[in-house]
């Protein structure tokens, strides 16, 4: 014997005909009750299948309650299990009795039973004579409806047939790249991980359930006339998304997306210290590949082709490297989303099962690859060609930027030898006389020059003396210098007033060679060195040499007549003492370095540029006067391409995976970030909190030794758990936004709770119980507005030829083609009871009664099934 209550938010214990109420008890909804008994016999079938016997049950039980003054219906199950059959008795006072019987029709239909008009007729007869012709009188019935809609489901049968046209798709494409033979659109279709995998729809379908209010109808025609109602006329939408099973349970590798392969990842970096290079995990000779093969997949060479030709492949322009970045993106030492080594990465994660073999084959065929691009002197596809070495990134992408910088300044190189191949010949043999020329040309120019100013001056008496001095000044440089001494080259134009402190011409800059690029190890290795010499004036590096000699070398192109002295104030400005002079007289105006009274300026060199032997007064000495155009480059693209290919071809497999566990998280992270699920705050904050979470848990693969392997290995794991639960987030938001584009509102209140449910753990929690709770969860039901409807109408799409045929429409109210999954309807009709009633007990019929203390609900029917199984509940008031 089991005792059943329900308790509204009010308190009221109450029951109601307008009770709805999706977590009540089957009996609470068949008859309208909200406390009572339910006896049943301890056997396996749990019912009473002698009439007899259950009519004498429930009469003792009637008797005892009556005698406890109890007021609680009593229900004994009667019948086959499988009919849900009940009759049940509640005595409500010393003068009425309520009746309740409920059954269930499981196949064969009656037709008329399966419309509105059938169904009136069946509850007016209980309370109308048989022999009444219904459609000639009119009676007054209370009626309510409930629809409930669901989507198709996702037959087994379409999934098989989707797999293998998916498996078919796949086939192809890895024997022709790009050609387009997948037909069927897949919800994600558009979404930035499409270009990866295929995510199952975490919103499975939707259930609707559409409420007409309490009214009163009087005749068939009326109940003909709702069943061709359309639903939109309905008072109430209730919308329930069914969700996915896998959003509560932890996929443990049965699901394909980036957590699961990124967990691959991180296992095959554990392995990657067992060998000092990628070929030893593919060579037949290396012990430890041996072990690999057993349990490992290697992908066939078409697999192989097809990766490399979408790695290599060139594009018109270069792609746009901030594609996806985060605010906190470059906080993780990787490389771009869009850059060649992130796409290599994320490659990686689907080449086989993302296990140290496979990835090992990749790595020597992008390397073979990246060889033939330097020897070939092709450009290095997804990599720009100028512009600084990003110190942020990884090592790899910085290596490899540098070598497209290396193919682009070696194609150049290239070019230039050409175009002058042609001319070679003939200008050896007329170097001298295209000299002699040159110095010809030089001295007749300076003539004239000499006789057109003489010219001038005898016309311009009134002439400035500045401008006589600095002429006779010209003149006496150009005797006195060699006329290819006195040409500039290479200059940027003058250094403001600065004067050179021998010839007293103006000081120009020189254009000089831009610095070399270099990579994180290349400034590691000269930090090194600055730290072991001390001093970076005596650093004897040959980098450093290299810089210096060409500025000097530019500087005396630009200045013929400098001196040692001159490049000091230029170059290193803290290195020249200056010595203002003492005046008693204030100035007249303002003084520049080359004015009459201040010349030549004071001054003398440092301490540590006039000791002997100073090795950048050697290097001037040995410098010769070249313009940086004229120079040899400081970056010898030959030297350090090769460089750069052999790094790649001999690093550490250690070295290379944990760079790549860096960047497959940050791509991932990036390609989930570029998602659109619209103004979802929760999205954008759990987003953030993934890349801080990311950004602590990989500063230990940053550094050059991991101090704890194990402890590292373990971490990075339960951040793939981690990313599974932000991820699974992630497809929750863009499903949900792409469905309700046109109604924000409810787009957020639905994605508001089901993160509520699911946010808190993150995947950080691996207790059973919890995991068990939220295999089990569900979202709950959500008012639409009137606003809202035709949005939610459109979920509902018309059948497609194949999901119609398996049903044949045999009932009303249609939804965009779709029949109802099950109707349940509430037929009552009451009786005035203010006379009759001389006992105690009439307050409590009062207030049971839904008339207002005024009518008592005499007849009610409850009916709940589709056009395959009718289930009926009847109650029956009497005052026997």
């Amino acid at each position: 014997m089991e005792f059943y209550f329900q308790i509204e938010n009010n308190g009221s214990q109450q029951a109601g005909i307008g009770n709805w109420n999706s977590n009540s008890h089957d009996l609470q909804l068949c008859f309208g009750v909200k406390d009572f008994l339910l006896i049943a016999p301890q056997s396996a079938s749990g019912v009473l299948l002698d009439t007899p016997e259950s009519s004498k049950l429930l009469s003792a039980v009637a008797i005892a309650l009556s005698n406890c003054g109890s007021l609680w219906p009593a229900f004994v199950p009667v019948h086959d299990p499988s009919r849900k059959a009940y009759i049940g008795i509640q005595n409500m006072g010393t003068v009425f009795t309520r009746r309740f019987e409920a059954d269930r029709i499981g196949s064969q239909v009656p037709v008329k039973l399966m419309h509105l008009e059938g169904l009136y007729e069946l509850f007016v007869s209980k309370f109308v004579y048989s022999g009444v012709d219904f459609s000639m009188h009119n009676f007054k019935v209370h009626f309510m409806m409930r629809l409930t809609y669901q989507t198709f489901p996702y037959d087994e049968e379409d999934e098989e047939i989707d797999m293998d046209e998916l498996m078919d798709d796949k086939t192809d494409a890895a024997e022709n790249y790009g050609s387009e033979s997948r037909n069927k659109v897949l919800w994600d279709d558009d979404c930035p991980w499409s270009e990866w995998y295929s995510a199952e729809d975490p919103l499975r379908g939707f259930e609707l359930v559409v409420t007409w209010a309490d009214r009163t109808v009087e005749s068939t025609l009326e109940m003909a006339e709702l069943e061709n109602a359309s639903p939109h006329d309905a008072e109430k939408w209730i919308l329930h998304p069914i969700l996915s099973p896998y959003l509560g349970d932890p996929s443990h590798g049965k699901r394909i997306d980036f957590a699961s392969q990124l967990l691959c990842l991180v296992e095959a970096l554990d392995t990657s210290f067992a060998a000092q290079f990628m070929e030893d995990f593919v060579s037949v000779e290396n012990p430890s590949s041996e072990n690999l093969k057993t349990s490992v997949v290697i992908p066939p060479p078409s697999v192989l082709d097809r990766v490399i030709k979408d790695l290599f492949r060139e594009g018109s322009k270069l792609p746009d490297f901030n594609k996806g970045e985060h605010r906190l993106s470059r906080a993780l030492k990787a490389a771009p989303l869009e850059s060649l080594f992130t796409q290599f990465c994320l490659h990686s994660l689907w080449f086989g099962n993302c296990n140290i073999r496979a990835i090992a084959f990749l790595w020597i065929e992008f390397v073979r690859e990246v060889r033939w691009c330097w020897e070939e002197t092709q450009p290095l596809p997804k990599m720009p060609i100028d512009g600084p070495i990003d110190l942020s990134t990884c090592l790899i992408n910085q290596k490899l930027h540098l070598l497209a910088i290396c193919i682009e300044k070696k194609r150049e190189m290239n070019e230039e030898f050409l175009d002058c191949i042609g001319s070679d010949d003939s200008s050896d043999a007329s170097v001298s006389m295209e000299e002699h020329r040159k110095v010809d040309k030089r001295r007749n120019a300076s003539s004239e020059a000499d006789l057109q100013r003489k010219r001038d001056s005898s016309i311009a008496e009134d002439t400035s003396n500045r401008l006589r001095f600095e002429r006779k000044t010209e003149r006496t440089n150009s005797v006195n210098q060699s006329p290819t001494d006195a040409i500039r080259r290479g200059s940027a134009g003058p250094v403001g007033t600065m004067m050179l402190l021998k010839s007293r011409q103006q000081l120009h800059a020189p254009f000089t060679q831009d610095p070399p690029l270099m990579t994180e190890d290349m400034h590691e290795e000269r930090l090194q060195a600055v730290e072991a010499f001390g001093d970076s004036l005596n650093v004897p590096g040959q980098l450093e040499k290299d810089i210096l000699l060409s500025d000097m070398s530019a500087f005396k192109a630009a200045n013929p007549d400098a001196v040692f002295e001159d490049f000091i104030r230029w170059h290193s400005p803290g290195d020249w003492e200056s010595f203002e002079p003492k005046t008693t007289e204030p100035s007249a105006g303002p003084r520049t370095e080359g004015s009459k009274d201040e010349w030549p300026p004071r001054g003398r060199l440092s301490q540590r540029m006039s000791d002997q032997g100073n090795l950048w007064r050697k290097s001037w000495n040995d410098a010769p006067a070249l313009p940086a155009d004229d120079q040899k480059p400081l970056l010898d693209p030959n030297r350090e391409g090769e460089k750069i290919v052999h790094y790649l071809e001999t690093v550490r497999p250690h070295q290379l995976l944990e760079q790549m566990v860096c960047t497959a998280f940050r791509g991932s992270a990036d390609t989930l970030n570029q998602t659109n699920f619209g103004n979802m705050r929760q999205m954008t904050s759990k987003l953030e909190q993934l890349y801080l979470i990311i950004k602590s848990t990989l500063g230990a693969l940053q550094r050059n030794n991991l101090p704890d392997k194990a402890k590292t290995v373990k971490d990075l794991k339960r951040l793939c758990m981690v990313f599974e639960s932000v991820e699974k987030l992630v497809a929750v938001a863009a499903s949900i936004h792409r469905k309700f584009l046109d109604a924000s509102r409810l787009a957020q209140v639905i994605f508001s709770d089901f993160y509520g449910i699911y946010a808190p753990t993150m995947g950080m929690s691996t207790n059973d119980e919890e995991n068990k709770s939220r295999t089990e969860m569900e979202v709950s039901r959500q008012e639409v507005s009137l606003r809202e409807r035709q949005v939610v109408s459109n979920l509902f799409s018309p059948p497609s030829a194949n999901q119609s045929w398996r049903k044949v429409l045999s009932m009303g109210n249609l939804l965009n083609g779709h029949e109802p999954i099950l109707r349940e309807i509430i037929f009552s009709t009451g009786d005035d009871v203010n006379n009759g009633i001389h006992y105690a007990a009439a307050a409590d019929v009062a207030a049971t009664s839904d008339r207002m203390g005024e009518e008592i609900e005499t007849h009610r029917m409850y009916v709940s099934g589709t056009s395959n199984d009718l289930r009926v509940g009847l109650s029956v008031t009497s005052c026997d």
